[in-house]
């Protein structure tokens, strides 16, 4: 499969998993901050949170793997909570600002 399909691919099954406290999925959140493919089928992701020690590090970590076992392709992933950039509502999509009523 052509690396930039699977990518796409990730970030629909990432699109799935939803911020409990929020009610909006951690893509339109803009809590990937990257995806990173390699040929073997390892993926590496970059997540952050809404604000440090947040509770539901687990959660969202367990859910991506959950979300991504389903693709035959990806034989391992890694997922990786970074904190810089500073996680910021100028990373929200355009649906989640609506969602939340931030203009």
């Amino acid at each position: 499969m052509e690396t930039a399909n699977l990518k796409e691919q990730i970030m629909e099954r990432l699109e799935n998993i939803i911020d409990p406290e929020l009610g909006i999925d951690i893509v339109n959140l803009g809590l990937i901050y990257d995806v990173r493919l390699e040929k073997s089928g390892w993926v590496e992701i970059d997540l952050t949170l809404t604000t440090m020690g947040c509770p539901l590090a687990d959660l969202i970590t367990d859910q991506i793997y959950e979300e991504l076992k389903g693709l035959s392709e990806v034989k391992k992933v890694d997922v990786k909570l970074v904190w810089s950039p500073a996680w910021t509502t100028e990373r929200l999509s355009r649906y989640a600002r609506i969602a939340l009523g931030i203009r």
